[in-house]
């Protein structure tokens, strides 16, 4: 099954590098990115997603045909969104028609990275696909023509590389941990999971902050967020929904498995714990203060991506099974919330040219649609009843609750700041305004994935099938949370 996911990304990214139609590349690309989403489906449905390939150095478990599969949705609704939106970019001159071949390319290599992220058995696998999404997502961000695009992609690439350094070096002294301590050098998951309990605490821990600052950069937690909001925000808006989606999802995924290995060690366990809490609730706090002050829509979102990111490092670092099971919720439904909220934008941006509360007004006369799924997006992000985000916050801050009532007053409090952040650029944009400009027809292939997306975001707040989780618990049963 492995090999199926590397040939169709393979033979997707020649087919699109021969055609000079733009049609015909999104056409080649949707059926990628949909067949990618229904392989992975497949796998987590039937419940036979464990598979090795190459030496054992890629695997397919639970937890990466899960990651997978919710890529290849976002990926697939991304390049439907595209095939108007590209069309609106070129006409208004920011993207150069010469690039859109350029823009498939990067965008099959993209998800193909991912799906080698996400299926690596091997730490240092895992490393290196990390990387190559962070030089593509920069590729994905630079095909507008604008300087500013390109001091975003340098920005990304020069915080989170310098970060991943860290990660390579821990990376070394967990492999050395290994070669001496086993007698077998290794940075299989699998092995690595089985030697966990008898590494030296001391050791282990250093190795574990060191990797942690590479992957922790790659999520975009405080202080390394920096590059976020504004790779985010410049980035076209169906690249901004795969990048808040699946791309900062990388550094989650590997935090998961990394923490996963503390486990059998108490004294690594409460230090990787207390770490990952503290990361998480200031990774909140400056994200919840900083979305108070956005006068951009693009970057209030993306700000609200460093917030979600936070909110699933704090929830890991609980270590609780209930903490983890709703983390992995979460980390999907994060993934499809935000590609909902990027994707109005991007109808949002067709309309009005901009970005800006102050160029935006009287959404609901001119675009509906777009302000319906904003405002679900936002609603769903604060943690709205009947939306994916309550349940999951709820159960959350009761096992933060009973760890420490101090930190959940202060989580909660932060949570209403960025709900009233929320709350009010929102009603900025829908407020009437004096000029009101000519509503803009909106391509179907743009309106179709938002729809989607709604509808997708709706069904999981009211209904949670018995199938969902039975795929959550043998996630952590393969992580070794749940016997």
């Amino acid at each position: 099954m492995i090999s199926y996911f590397i040939l169709a990304s393979l033979a997707a990214i020649f087919l699109v590098s021969l055609p000079r139609s733009n049609l015909i590349m999104n056409v080649i690309t949707q059926l990628h990115t949909l067949i990618i989403a229904l392989l992975a489906g497949y796998l987590l449905y039937t419940d036979t997603a464990t598979a090795y390939l190459w030496d054992s150095n890629l695997f397919i478990d639970s937890l990466s045909a899960y990651m997978i599969f919710i890529s290849g949705i976002i990926f697939w609704l991304a390049t439907v969104f595209a095939k108007g939106y590209n069309e609106s970019l070129i006409n208004t001159g920011e993207l150069n028609p010469k690039n859109v071949r350029f823009f498939y390319i990067a965008f099959n290599g993209l998800l193909l990275s991912l799906i080698l992220a996400f299926s690596s058995n091997n730490l240092a696998l895992l490393w290196i696909f990390a990387e190559l999404t962070t030089i593509l997502s920069a590729l994905l961000i630079v095909v507008l023509n604008a300087k500013e695009n390109i001091i975003a992609a340098m920005k990304y690439i020069f915080i989170t590389s310098i970060a991943m350094v860290f990660s390579f070096i821990g990376m070394i002294l967990l492999f050395s941990l290994t070669k001496y301590g086993y007698g077998e050098a290794t940075l299989r998951w699998d092995l690595l999971m089985q030697y966990a309990e008898d590494f030296p605490p001391e050791l282990f821990i250093v190795s574990f902050v060191l990797l942690f600052i590479g992957f922790a950069a790659k999520s975009g937690l405080v202080p390394f967020h920096i590059w976020l909001p504004a790779a985010h925000s410049k980035a076209p808006s169906n690249v901004s929904a795969i990048l808040s989606s699946s791309v900062i999802s990388v550094g989650i995924y590997a935090i998961i498995r990394l923490f996963s290995l503390t486990r059998p060690n108490p004294e690594t366990h409460d230090f990787a714990s207390a770490l990952l809490i503290a990361f998480g609730i200031i990774t909140i706090g400056i994200a919840a203060f900083s979305m108070v002050t956005r006068t951009n829509l693009k970057k209030l979102i993306a700000f609200s991506s460093v917030e979600g990111m936070g909110l699933l490092v704090l929830a890991i670092g609980l270590g609780t099974e209930t903490a983890l099971f709703w983390a992995l919720f979460l980390l999907g439904a994060h993934g499809l919330v935000k590609a909902l909220m990027f994707l109005s934008a991007g109808i949002i941006h067709w309309q009005y040219h901009s970005d800006r509360a102050d160029s935006i007004h009287s959404l609901f006369l001119l675009q509906p649609l777009a302000a319906v799924g904003l405002i679900m997006g936002g609603l769903a992000i604060i943690g709205t009843p009947f939306l994916p985000f309550f349940v999951p916050k709820i159960m959350i801050l009761s096992q933060l609750g009973l760890r420490s009532i101090p930190l959940l007053f202060l989580v909660v409090l932060l949570f209403a700041i960025v709900a009233s952040a929320f709350v009010i650029f929102l009603l900025r944009i829908i407020s009437p305004g004096d000029d009101l400009p000519a509503k803009r027809k909106i391509p179907f292939s743009m309106r179709l994935p938002v729809v989607i997306l709604f509808v997708i975001v709706l069904l999981l707040g009211l209904f949670f099938p018995d199938k969902i989780s039975e795929i959550m618990q043998h996630m952590l049963e393969q992580l070794g949370w749940s016997m």
